[in-house]
């Protein structure tokens, strides 16, 4: 075959001129481009919709389909408190050689993103929806075709997740549990350190659903490393340890003197059995850890591929989650080392769920002066893995996210990445004045709604 004969080398132009050589005879063209527009044929008769003229705007058309999937997430409304960075191209119909004329032109095109032939101006609906409202995804990347497929199928066909009023009563239940546990916290101990999640509280109904869809789906057991961040209110709302032995650890009454001498309630670890909404039993362990961030990351790993070397036998039946904040997880040199052995034989341990409760700040540090990558999440590249970038705000958009992510790992064995983006509504650990360093975006989070009343507002109007 000469060099046109492959369609990456050609241009609209030259296509054109083929088109147009093979209809008047099939057989003046090359073999590769006859096969190539035999296909085309059948699609259009398939459909029964005209070839659109100009021919090549049906790949310019691709093109604008493929910019949202490798950029879209750089378009999205995934941030809460903030304006978002403003980066070029955009995914104008202009840099991609479509006009405003050809907004309603019907291109087989649509057919690539699932429905079917369509108008242009319906085209860019469809991607703005799924690339570029509350969820961001990063996975382009990815080099085995199958896992792109899978990913693409998940979310150009499915788009959002339609919850049932059932549903929607317990995502609001969850919500309300974690906001209630972190309003009671700062009144009744004022002053004390418990690194709160207010602004961040969709973690809760967030770890609920994954423990819920992983148990309907066999899972067995979920080994739990995070930080201090929210640690209490997940002990509280997913851990089921109760409001007295958290409250009498704020008093320092639950342990003997000296037993944990140094210690402190945010490092404690926890185990134990629930039986989720659906009838399904789980272990729940959550691993202690020093104040030291990320340490205990390979901890989680090592107790996850023990249990599974001795006795589960089968890492579909358990599931590690590493829950990060922004700046440890663009920051501490452990994660990369962790990420790194994922897939070597001797430490994998199936896929981990690593969950970035992503405030936008560490301590008095700006993201901007924070890290060099667009995102805290890049380290997750190294193993080609999804990631996932969530507005906090919209918790259905975080569960379906979760949703994702789950079915991800227990399909490919490997790491998934979700970015929970919130914000911090108080200082470091509420012992100290954020507006010093921070003054334009506290202003802005003082105004802000939490999210439980964000839904709640949001179900009343439906």
């Amino acid at each position: 075959m000469d060099k046109h004969s492959y369609l990456s080398n050609a241009d609209g132009a030259v296509i054109e001129d083929y088109y147009q050589q093979y209809l008047n005879n099939p057989e003046s063209v090359s073999e590769g481009w006859k096969k190539f527009f035999e296909g085309f044929e059948f699609a259009r008769k398939n459909y029964e919709t005209d070839v659109p003229e100009g021919f090549d705007k049906e790949f310019k058309v691709l093109d604008l389909i493929n910019g949202y999937r490798s950029r879209g997430h750089l378009f999205t409304k995934t941030n809460p408190v903030r304006t978002r960075r403003q980066y070029s191209p955009t995914l104008a119909i202009e840099n991609f050689g479509l006009e405003k004329s050809d907004l309603e032109t019907v291109f087989q095109a649509g057919n690539e993103v699932g429905i079917g032939p369509a108008k242009l101006s319906e085209i860019i609906a469809h991607l703005e929806e799924t690339y570029c409202q509350s969820i961001g995804i990063e996975y382009t990347y990815i080099r085995k075709p199958e896992e792109v497929k899978w990913i693409k199928d998940k979310l150009e066909v499915k788009n959002r997740l339609k919850f049932s009023n059932e549903e929607k009563k317990h995502v609001l239940k969850k919500l309300n549990q974690a906001v209630v546990f972190e309003q009671f916290l700062h009144k009744k101990f004022v002053g004390q350190k418990r690194f709160s999640l207010e602004g961040n509280e969709a973690l809760i109904p967030a770890l609920d659903a994954l423990v819920e869809l992983g148990a309907k789906i066999g899972i067995k057991e979920f080994i739990v490393g995070m930080a201090h961040r929210g640690r209490l209110n997940v002990l509280a709302n997913i851990f089921n340890k109760t409001y007295e032995n958290i409250f009498s650890e704020f008093e320092g009454k639950e342990y003997e003197d000296n037993l944990f001498d140094g210690d402190v309630k945010y490092h404690l670890g926890y185990s134990c059995d629930i039986t989720t909404d659906n009838g399904h039993d789980v272990h729940m362990t959550l691993a202690p850890n020093p104040s030291h961030l990320e340490t205990v990351d390979p901890v989680v790993e090592g107790i996850t591929r023990s249990k599974i070397d001795t006795y589960l036998k089968d890492e579909k039946k358990i599931v590690p989650i590493l829950i990060h904040g922004d700046a440890a997880i663009a920051g501490q040199g452990v994660v990369y080392e962790v990420i790194q052995m994922a897939q070597l034989e001797g430490y994998r341990t199936g896929g981990t769920i690593h969950i970035v409760v992503n405030n936008q700040i560490g301590f008095t540090t700006n993201y901007l002066d924070g890290r060099s990558s667009t995102y805290c999440t890049d380290v997750g590249k190294v193993t080609l893995s999804p990631v996932l970038h969530v507005n906090g705000d919209d918790v259905e958009a975080v569960i379906q996210a979760v949703q994702f992510a789950i079915e991800y790992r227990q399909t490919f064995h490997k790491d998934v990445f979700l970015d929970i983006l919130g914000y911090r509504k108080y200082g470091h650990n509420e012992g100290d004045e954020p507006r010093f360093t921070q003054p334009l975006l506290y202003k802005a989070i003082s105004k802000h709604s939490n999210p439980r009343d964000i839904y709640l507002n949001q179900l009343i109007a439906e």
